[in-house]
Formats: structure tokens, sequence, C-alpha cells
């Protein structure tokens, strides 16, 4: 496998070891609502993940088996869509946590994050493509239902529920109000879908970033003070994580700009 571009921040805030990972793992597993692993190659592989190892947690998690496809595609994905250059790369990568997760799905039909990283990696590549597009070969149907079917397994499941709120948002913002209700999008979903998230998880930098951006897209300009709010706050935001560090730096971006 080559080479993946590494984390390009200090990471030493970032490195935890089995006991510390499972004081912290409530508060860093806030959006994903990933039960904690019994495995300790499991274990190992969310100790990278968190530490900004991607390429590191993905192989380890493969090499664990099917207790490991989860840490294995969240690292892929995260790390396809922060730290990838080649847009290539990208949805190739994107495509194959979207078949892991359904072949997981096959053997763990409850599994709620085999639903959502699906969903996730689907949404990322349709928005790759164009959201356009994407409806037109009917990704748009899976990501919902995927997305759907994550928030029953798993009520508190914060990013499922940001996701979802995004898939509204993104619909109606390409195609209009109109052709979005055929795609089942529709406005007021989409706005409960962003606050449902932050109730569910109010530190979250991503999930001000989602909302603040699914507000100007349902409801244009004359949300923006408070979407300029929100990206004030998700800059604010203390990481606990790699990741979290990467949606901090995408909002002081946004700020800069």
């Amino acid at each position: 496998m080559a080479k993946w571009t590494a984390f390009p921040y200090d990471n030493s805030a970032f490195r935890y070891d089995a006991a510390s990972l499972k004081k912290h793992w409530a508060r860093l597993h806030a959006g994903d609502a990933e039960p904690w692993p019994k495995d300790t190659a499991v274990q190992q592989a969310w100790i990278h993940f968190h530490a900004g190892e991607f390429q590191q947690a993905h192989e380890a998690g493969l090499a664990a088996g099917s207790a490991g496809i989860t840490v294995a595609n969240k690292a892929q994905a995260i790390y396809a869509n922060y730290l990838e250059k080649k847009e290539k790369t990208k949805l190739e990568m994107f495509l194959a946590v979207a078949e892991r997760a359904e072949a997981q799905q096959a053997e763990e039909p409850k599994n709620a994050n085999a639903w959502y990283w699906q969903a996730y990696a689907i949404g990322r590549y349709g928005q790759g493509i164009s959201v356009a597009k994407a409806l037109a070969q009917g990704l748009g149907s899976k990501v919902k239902t995927a997305l759907e079917t994550t928030i029953q397994l798993a009520p508190k499941h914060a990013d499922a529920h940001i996701a979802l709120g995004a898939f509204h948002a993104e619909v109606i913002d390409k195609v209009g109000k109109l052709l979005g209700k055929t795609q089942g999008a529709d406005t007021a979903t989409g706005l409960k879908m962003f606050e449902q998230a932050l109730k569910l998880n109010p530190g979250s930098a991503i999930a001000m970033i989602e909302r603040a951006n699914g507000l100007v897209m349902l409801e244009g300009d004359k949300r923006l003070k408070e979407a300029e709010a929100l990206y004030a706050d998700a800059a604010a935001c203390q990481p606990m994580d790699a990741m979290e560090y990467l949606d901090v730096e995408l909002a002081r971006e946004e700020l800069e700009e």
C-alpha cells in the first residue's frame, strides 16, 4: 500500500495508552457511539487512530479481523476526507470503505457503524463526483436509508444526525426544494437533525461546522450571522484527538478567509 500523508500537526497530546483510552472513551466516541472494544488488537488500532496515525490504524484494524473493520473504515474515511491530496485516490478510498461497510452489514446487521461508514463514504464520494451525478446514480437514497438505519440502531449517534442533516441540506441546495422532495429531502428535517446532533454532542466542532453550512444552504443569507458564530465556536473547541484537531483547523481556516 502506498504511504499515506502523515498527520501534519503535533500529536503528542493525542497519544493514549489502553488505560487512558478507556478512561476517555465515552468523550472520544460521543460522536459515533462506538462501544468499547474488548479485543486488545482493536484497542491498539484505535490508539493509532486517535493519534492521527491513520494508515497504521487502518492496517491494524484490518489485521484484527471483523472486530477491527469499524476502526479501519473510520481511519481510511477520515484520512481520505482531510489529508489525501489526489482526488482519484480519495474517491477510490471512499468506495473501498463503502464496500467493506456493506459487507460488515451482512455479517452484523445490528452494528450501527457498519451503516454509518457506508453512508459517510458514499456521501463524500457523491460530493466528489457532484451531488447531481450522485443522485442520478441513486446514491442519495442509499445514504439516507443507511443513516436512518444507523439512528434506529443507535439513537444517540450524533454523527449520523449531522450527516443526515447534511444530506437534506446538500440535496436541497443542489436541486432545489421541489426536486429535493423526490429524494426525500426537506428543510425542517434537515434543521432538526443538526439541532439534535448538537444536543447529543454539544462540544463537537464538526457538528457546529456542518450545522453552520446547513443553515446557509437551507435558509440562505438570513442565517449567515448565526453560521459565523457557529464557526467561531468550532474554532474555539478543545480537540481531544487528531480528527477533532482537523475539524477545529477547518473552522479556523474558514474564519481566516
